[in-house]
Order: C-alpha cells, then sequence, then structure tokens
C-alpha cells in the first residue's frame, strides 16, 4: 500500500467507522459424533477448544498490530442436528456444551445450532428444531439456523408451518430478556455453507475440517464517500464511486484473513464483503440510500438505489480478494440500523417495503420487531413469502423477526449491543391458516433445471 492509501485507510478506521465486523473460525463436527450424546458432547468440547484456543488473541494481536478494530470473534460448527441424528438424547446437551466452549474461548457468539430440512426431516432434525426454544433461552453465545427452502428443492412448508411456532416460542421462553431468543434464531432459504455471520452461521459439510472467514464492514466509509459526492453526479457514476470504495475496505478483510490463516496454522476460507450496519451514529445502510437521494429510506427509488448498492459492493469487493463467499452485499437488519429505525419509527418504512428490498439486498427480512400477539401461522406466511422470493430468484433469502411478547405497534424493544433496538412495526395481521396448514412441500421452480 501506498502512503496515501494507508492515510485514507486510518481516516477510513477513525472517523467513518469501518471495522472488520468479525472473523470467524469454521470448525467440522462430524468426526465427533458417537452413539452416546455425553461422550459425543465431551469431543466437542474437546475439539474446538484445541482449535480455537488461539482465535481471540490472535485477533487481538492483529487488531493492535495493524490497527484495525475486530468487532465480533466467532465460531461456526458443523449443523448439530447431525450429531443428534448419530446420539439421540437431548439436543439441549449440545447448546449447553457450545455455551461452555464459548465462555472459556471467550468469543462473542458460537453458530451451527441448526438443521438444513430443506427437502424433509432427517433423523436428529425435528427434535434439534423442537429444542430451540429451550437451548437459547438457556444459552447466552449460542445462535440457531433453519434452512427451510432452496431453489433445487423447492420449501418445506412442513417445516415453514413448524418455523412459524418455533419463532413465538422462542419469544415466549425468552419474555423477561427482551424477547431475545428470536434475535438469535434465522430462517433460510439456500443458506451458505460459510457465512462468517450470526446468528445464520454454520460450517457446512463441503466445507474442510477448519477454516477462518472474516465479514468486513463499511456503511459509514460508503457513505461518506458520498457525502463528498456532487448531487449531480450520474447513478453510473455513483456505482463506480461504490465499488472503488468497497474495493478498500474488501483489502482490509484480505489483509487480516490472510495473516490470521498463518498464525492460527489453518486455511483462509472467505471474505464476506457485505456492509453490516450498527445502530453507532454514521454506520447505516439507510443513510447510504439517502445519500444517493431518498430522503428516508423506504421512500419509493429504495429498492432501486439498494440493488446498486449491493451489485456495486460485489464488483469492486470481488477485485479484492481471492476468495469471496458467504452472503456478501448489504444487510438491511432494521433493529441494528440507524437509519433504519428511524425510517420505522417515522412509519416509512413498512414490512411490505422491507420484504421488496429483500429481493435486491444480501439476505432478507432482519431483525424486525412485530406485535407479540402476532400468530404463529402469520408468522409462517411471512417466512413462505421471503423463502418463495429466495427460491425463484436463486438467492439466499432469510427472516429473524422477534414477537414482542406484552408489546403492541408503536411500542419499543431495546436488545443493546450491535443488535440494537428499534419499533415494533405493523404487521397484516389477515388469517392464512389454511394454506400454513396444508403442509407438503412447494415443487424447486424451473430455474433449478439448469444441468
Amino acid at each position: 500500500m501506498h502512503n496515501n492509501e494507508i492515510l485514507q485507510t486510518i481516516k477510513m478506521i477513525d472517523e467513518e467507522t469501518l471495522d472488520i465486523r468479525t472473523i470467524t473460525m469454521g470448525i467440522s463436527l462430524i468426526d465427533c459424533m458417537d452413539p452416546d450424546i455425553h461422550v459425543s458432547c465431551q469431543k466437542v468440547e474437546e475439539k474446538i477448544c484445541r482449535l480455537a484456543k488461539d482465535l481471540v488473541s490472535t485477533a487481538n494481536k492483529i487488531e493492535k498490530t495493524y490497527g484495525i478494530p475486530i468487532v465480533n470473534k466467532r465460531i461456526s460448527v458443523t449443523p448439530i442436528s447431525m450429531l443428534v441424528g448419530v446420539s439421540g438424547g437431548n439436543p439441549v446437551e449440545y447448546a449447553l456444551t457450545l455455551e461452555k466452549c464459548a465462555q472459556k474461548l471467550d468469543v462473542d457468539f458460537i453458530g451451527g445450532y441448526s438443521a438444513l430440512v430443506q427437502k424433509g426431516y432427517a433423523a436428529g432434525d425435528e427434535a434439534l428444531i423442537n429444542s430451540i426454544p429451550e437451548a437459547l433461552a438457556k444459552t447466552e453465545h449460542v445462535c440457531s439456523s433453519v434452512n427451510i427452502g432452496s431453489t433445487k428443492a423447492g420449501i418445506n412448508m412442513d417445516a415453514v408451518k413448524k418455523m412459524g411456532e418455533i419463532v413465538k416460542q422462542c419469544s415466549e421462553w425468552t419474555k423477561d430478556d427482551n424477547c431475545l431468543g428470536a434475535a438469535k434464531l434465522v430462517v433460510f432459504c439456500n443458506a451458505v455453507e460459510d457465512n462468517p455471520f450470526m446468528a445464520g452461521a454454520f460450517h457446512g459439510v463441503g466445507e474442510p475440517d477448519c477454516e477462518i472467514h472474516v465479514g468486513v464492514s463499511g456503511p459509514g466509509v460508503v457513505r461518506a464517500a458520498l457525502a463528498k459526492a456532487d448531487k449531480n453526479l450520474p447513478m453510473d457514476e455513483i456505482a463506480n464511486l461504490i465499488k472503488r470504495t468497497a474495493f478498500k475496505i474488501t483489502r482490509m478483510g484480505q489483509l487480516v484473513g490472510t495473516v490470521a490463516s498463518k498464525a492460527l496454522g489453518v486455511p483462509f476460507g472467505i471474505v464476506d464483503l457485505s456492509l453490516a450496519p450498527t445502530p453507532a451514529v454514521g454506520d447505516s445502510v439507510a443513510h447510504i440510500l439517502e445519500e444517493i437521494g431518498v430522503s428516508t429510506c423506504g421512500g419509493y427509488g429504495t429498492t432501486a438505489a439498494l440493488a446498486m448498492l449491493n451489485d456495486a459492493v460485489k464488483k469492486g469487493g470481488v477485485m479484492a480478494t481471492g476468495h469471496v463467499g458467504g452472503l456478501s452485499g448489504a444487510f438491511i437488519p432494521v433493529s441494528e440500523d440507524a437509519g433504519m429505525i428511524d425510517a420505522a419509527r417515522a412509519g416509512v418504512l413498512k414490512l411490505e417495503k422491507l420484504e421488496a428490498m429483500t429481493a435486491v439486498c444480501s439476505v432478507g427480512l432482519d431483525m424486525i420487531i412485530i406485535p407479540g400477539d402476532t400468530s404463529a401461522s402469520v408468522i409462517s406466511g411471512i417466512i413462505a413469502d421471503e423463502a418463495a422470493i429466495g427460491m425463484v430468484n436463486t438467492k439466499t433469502t432469510a427472516v429473524r423477526v422477534i414477537p414482542a411478547i406484552g408489546k403492541d405497534v408503536g411500542d419499543e424493544l431495546n436488545f443493546g449491543g450491535l443488535l440494537g433496538a428499534g419499533p415494533v412495526m405493523p404487521v397484516n395481521q389477515t388469517e392464512n391458516d389454511v394454506m400454513i396448514d396444508r403442509g407438503g412441500r412447494i415443487p424447486a421452480p424451473l430455474q433449478a433445471l439448469k444441468n
């Protein structure tokens, strides 16, 4: 890097909230399977603690050496339902083991209390899904995800119905803790195996035994670059400006991943170049869209601006790293984004507009607080609609909604930290029980037949 590039990076870190959002170690637990759940849990604890013992200290050393903030240190593991399928027993034992590892290693989150059921239930899947509310209520650092659909398989509507019930139960189990359980659960369509971001991270079966992923972030840097641009600049030039900025952000992630991989002696997996916002002032994806020219996020033009942003980030970032992966693009988690919180409070950003935006963003309906009396079938309907967008468009979509037990539209829920806070948003409560109760499977679309 030339001197002026180093100075630019320092400015991005000091003034524009640039950081590495996460360094995530993916660990395979395939060799920890055992018919005895207690033996299996012992193997899980031994392997995670052995491989990740230096993860936090290495990340801290990189922070000090290069002056690059690394906000979260995380671990992702093989979907635990696979281990449950062999061992049987109460899956919560695995959740408690993962929590024990997280506390020992001082990591922020550990993901992989997961099941992949897009085409149906295998051994261990149903037991794990039924245990999710208890597991998330009894742990602080464990995150969970369930993949209920894919472009190749279609949508498992039995699982969609079940997950509407599970989301509601997660909030009820943690109603005295701001319904935090539901904030640690994501329902996916087309889930990816190398995602470093929580709550949806898990270590896929196609991944190596152990690897390091990096998730970069930089909404504040992109917003600052656009704030300096001429308001009459054409959209294609705005896209080029975003691309150049994304390149600089991603190159920092490549550096951190390379150094961490060498220090820890494990392969470098991917850089996820998603713009991941926080509630901090100046670190908002919504504010980027507003700099592009929509006065408040949610107004007409928002979806088009987000589509351009998502595409430009990918085009710029892909040149800066050898291995792009994860979700990569722009996240729109409402409670984690200061601009989206303000837009939701003002009533400009609504659930229907957010659903439209998910067709062009990195993930989907994320960190949306809904009335606590929303029925499980309505939540299932939200999941089904979002999965359909992902299935037909061959992209990852997800739902992370939090039914705020005892609260209604206009009330607030505050999680603190990166999870932020936000208003309870209105939800169309039209009954859909007949459709949801049908179950079965929505067939894969024609797009699946690409061979």
